[in-house]
């Protein structure tokens, strides 16, 4: 039963540079191995971390860049209900509204890349990215969005709690 599955807090983090390329990790470690999305990772739960401390941490171990709070902007929530059947999770996502410099390309977690934005749906990238969480940032940039995505019996079935756009 997915009720009993463990809950994680996490981050996704959508860096872009002057040129309005994506960074994203092509991962080389589950969850998500070998495909592509973007840098982030778990709350540090035990410290008592929020999220946007997590983003930044996250944003300057994996790529070398550092942000402020006034650098980020929340632009979504994910919640996730039996991922993959092996856990809930909640997502923050932040977008850096600076262009940033990566310097760094290879990690432990995988491998760094830019990517044009148009081109991120032809990458190998989680079906809940490719279908909702990609299009719902795409959508909204520079508002919010949340959703909630039931993973549970191989399908999705998702619904937005709350979409705002920019501007």
């Amino acid at each position: 039963m997915s009720d009993a599955l463990p809950y994680r807090i996490a981050v996704l983090c959508y860096l872009f540079d002057e040129r309005g390329r994506v960074l994203l990790l092509h991962r080389a470690k589950p969850p998500n191995l070998d495909l592509y999305s973007p840098i982030g990772g778990k709350l540090e739960q035990h410290l008592g971390e929020s999220p946007t401390q997590c983003a930044i941490r996250e944003i300057r171990e994996e790529a070398g860049v550092e942000v402020t709070h006034a650098d980020l902007h929340l632009c979504g929530i994910v919640s996730e209900r039996s991922y993959e059947g092996q856990g809930h999770w909640l997502l923050f996502c932040y977008e850096v509204r600076k262009p940033v410099k990566v310097v760094k390309s290879d990690l432990s977690e995988g491998r760094l890349e830019w990517h044009e934005m148009e081109r991120v749906l032809d990458l190998s990238i989680p079906e809940t990215d490719r279908r909702i969480i990609w299009p719902a940032f795409l959508r909204n940039r520079g508002g919010f969005f949340m959703v909630h995505i039931d993973c549970s019996g191989g399908n999705l079935d998702w619904c937005f709690e709350q979409t705002r756009t920019g501007k």
